[in-house]
């Protein structure tokens, strides 16, 4: 018999739309708050600031309203399934680093750049259809799709902003949830299989890796983490073996090693 065929997982439109907003909102006034020399500090990304950090959350954000100002195109090519390891595609983690720096160095007033963003995107995003086609870096995608992938660029970046200056600048709930989700479906797609379930309590189960299938009770090959350690695996901010030792993941049967499969995305 056939595996089944896995159902696509749906987002909420309403729920991604406002958790863009609001962990873009909460960005913003940790920004304002920020010392030049907090913004100096390095931000383990890289040869990266704060501050080109920083500019690069808005480059996430502005690129919504910059691409629903231009025609779209003919045909979708690209869905959220492929958005992690298209991430990785080479040449561009190089692109988006000098424009992110060129911005930091263009802008001064950070927060002239933070309100003018969330400007933009108050204004282009409230009659844009879900279903409406944007001509991203990636290829072309839905507006929705686009915005769940939004919300896993705002979620690794604050945490990024947080682990930099030791700030806790709060992680909204549905952003959460959605970047925890789409990394997890990342790697079922990328390791398809179900000898093991990954849990990742409370957002997201997903089986995978080929072998032998169970059929009720507890699978023989289980790996258990938080969704702020698993979106730090999944790209590339940790490794397994740190996570492992830390206790911050627990793994069992000879499956559940997910070392060779990650990072998902950079």
């Amino acid at each position: 018999m056939p595996p089944a065929k896995k159902r696509k997982r749906t987002y909420d439109s309403a729920k991604i739309r406002a958790a863009v907003r609001t962990q873009f909102g909460t960005v913003r006034e940790a920004v304002r708050a920020l010392t030049d020399e907090q913004l100096a500090l390095p931000a383990q990304l890289g040869d990266w600031t704060v501050r080109d950090l920083a500019a690069h959350i808005t480059m996430a954000v502005e690129s919504v309203s910059r691409i629903l100002d231009e025609e779209p195109p003919a045909r979708q090519d690209v869905s959220l399934m492929e958005y992690p390891s298209l991430s990785l595609t080479p040449g561009l983690a190089e692109a988006v680093a000098e424009g992110s720096r060129a911005l930091a160095a263009a802008h001064a007033d950070l927060d002239a750049l933070y309100t003018r963003t969330a400007g933009r995107i108050e204004e282009r995003l409230p009659g844009a259809p879900d279903e409406r086609l944007l001509a991203t870096r990636l290829g072309a995608m839905t507006l929705l799709d686009y915005l769940v992938t939004r919300t896993v660029e705002l979620i690794v970046h604050t945490d990024d902003l947080n682990r930099a200056t030791g700030l806790d600048i709060p992680l909204d709930r549905q952003a959460l949830a959605a970047c925890t989700r789409v990394l997890a479906d990342a790697l079922a797609d990328r390791a398809p299989g179900a000898s093991t379930e990954v849990r990742i309590p409370p957002f997201a189960v997903v089986q995978c890796i080929e072998g032998p299938r169970h059929t009720r009770g507890t699978p023989p090959n289980v790996v258990e983490t938080d969704p702020l350690t698993w979106i730090r695996l999944a790209t590339g901010r940790t490794t397994w073996e740190a996570e492992l030792a830390a206790a911050h993941v627990s793994a069992s049967g000879e499956r559940a090693d997910l070392s060779g499969l990650l990072p998902l995305m950079g």
